[in-house]
């Protein structure tokens, strides 16, 4: 029989699973970045415990997969002492005439929705290492954010 009359089976059209990615660059995170990669690993274990569907349980072993990658590779990161921008800084900022706050986390723990924002995000690369009363380049423009307030967030460090 010609291999063009043939049935194929329906797992030959099935994309393949890939990993999750895994960012690029140091894992830097804050002491409560890494609390809850810890959550989330136990989380994941016990999901996975009480799944009895293979596929389901597949998709789960992979993501505890990156989440353990993610657990090994943190990189805990002290609240710096010297009053500038880091890692658990809570930043007010004006921008375009415009107070904000925001907190500087690591990208696991980042949720722009409640302010906490990624150290490697645009915002949070300008901000980083500024202290209060600096202006600072964004955007290709100069003095576009000016630093009103800096201090370690109390929750990032729990």
């Amino acid at each position: 029989m010609s291999v063009a009359f043939r049935r194929e089976s329906d797992d030959e059209h099935k994309e393949p699973e890939y990993e999750l990615p895994i960012p690029v660059g140091p894992n830097l995170v804050t002491p409560r970045g890494l609390r809850l990669l810890g959550e989330e690993v136990a989380r994941l274990e016990t999901v996975i415990a009480a799944t009895t569907e293979e596929d389901a349980r597949k998709k789960l072993q992979r993501r505890l997969r990156y989440f353990h990658t993610r657990q090994a590779t943190a990189e805990v990161q002290p609240p710096r002492a010297d009053g500038s921008v880091g890692i658990g800084s809570r930043v007010t900022y004006r921008l375009n005439n415009s107070d904000k706050t925001i907190t500087i986390v690591g990208g696991d723990e980042a949720d722009p929705a409640l302010g906490c924002v990624a150290y490697f995000a645009p915002l949070a690369r300008a901000l980083m290492g500024a202290e209060v009363g600096e202006s600072v380049e964004y955007q290709d423009r100069e003095d576009a954010i000016a630093v009103l307030a800096v201090e370690t967030d109390a929750e990032t460090q729990a």
